[in-house]
């Protein structure tokens, strides 16, 4: 690393920093937030169907406060922004990625919960590939997004198959990085969650080697700064709200729901339906019990030394919405 790199990381760090203290100071003085500052991904779907229809924001006008959409390439850096105080609520994450926010002190409050979709994301080989089971991933190159929920299922496939996360050579790659590498044969194997997963089937002709049956529940989290929830358990709750009500839109008009995301997410309606079918789009809210893989999560990610410490799962912060 050159001495500006590391100079230019020392300025953003600061700046993180102060952009905390100020929004601490800021609440000290007993101002609450009048902007919403809400990060997403290309896969957060209901939040995606939300910013189309501008529900959320007529929701929220009442309450005196505009919103602010700021789009993320994958679970972790979309976390680490609301540790930073960059944004204020979190669309879905995958369920892995608490966890490593956890490990790193992160301070959020769980807001709501989507129910298990386990095969809304599988490992994925080329459809001319000779690999035909996990156990044949030994000393194979394999792409996935760090943190993410692919990450747990690749880790409990392989353990399934009697291997271990240091018997393949894993490559940290955004969706698009890895739909690519995947594409021209730099990987062995890609292992990613709808609406990529549907995607790479019916564009590229890829192969499921496993989903998430009997492996990973693949739940969903939305999640909140502690400070912002805090301060503005309105909005936390008008948030809930909305996000009930479109998960259930979604299931029972998948055609009306599909035609509405493809030009969004650059895709064919087909493969939008397809990828909403995998997915429960069941919203509730988030309770000690329902954390309880969280904790076997966090458990073998630590037993493969990808965590820097023990963490307690359900040790944080729960909205209850009024429902």
């Amino acid at each position: 690393m050159t001495q500006s790199t590391f100079s230019s990381l020392n300025r953003r760090a600061a700046l993180g920093v102060l952009g905390s203290l100020a929004g601490s100071l800021a609440l000290a003085q007993g101002n609450t937030p009048r902007t919403v500052r809400l990060g997403y991904q290309k896969s957060s779907t209901l939040t995606a169907v939300l910013r189309l229809q501008g529900t959320l924001e007529q929701r929220l006008e009442p309450l005196g406060v505009k919103l602010s959409w700021h789009e993320f390439t994958s679970g972790l850096p979309l976390l680490e922004a609301l540790n930073l105080d960059n944004i204020d609520l979190s669309a879905d994450v995958a369920d892995t990625v608490p966890v490593f926010a956890q490990a790193a002190g992160a301070q959020l409050t769980f807001v709501a919960q989507e129910a298990p979709s386990p095969t809304a994301q599988a490992i994925l080989v080329r459809s001319d590939s000779p690999i035909k089971s996990v156990a044949e991933l030994k000393g194979k190159r394999v792409g996935f997004a760090k943190a993410a929920g692919v990450h747990y299922l690749l880790i409990a496939a392989l353990e399934k198959a009697g291997l271990s996360f240091g018997d393949i050579e894993p490559a940290y790659l955004t969706p698009a990085d890895g739909r690519a590498a995947f594409e021209r044969g730099s990987l062995d194997a890609w292992v990613v969650w709808d609406p990529f997963l549907s995607a790479a089937q019916k564009q590229a002709g890829a192969r499921v080697l496993a989903d998430g049956t009997g492996l990973a529940s693949y739940q969903r989290y939305y999640l909140a700064s502690t400070r912002f929830a805090q301060a503005r358990p309105d909005v936390l709750g008008v948030f809930y709200s909305e996000l009930e009500k479109t998960g259930r839109w979604v299931k029972q008009s998948p055609r009306e729901a599909a035609a509405l995301l493809a030009p969004f997410w650059g895709l064919d309606a087909g493969i939008v339906e397809q990828a909403n079918g995998r997915r429960s789009y069941a919203v509730r809210p988030v309770t000690p019990q329902g954390l309880s893989e969280q904790q076997r999560i966090a458990d073998a990610f630590l037993a493969e030394k990808l965590l820097p410490r023990r963490i307690n799962a359900v040790d944080v912060p729960l909205f209850k919405p009024q429902v």
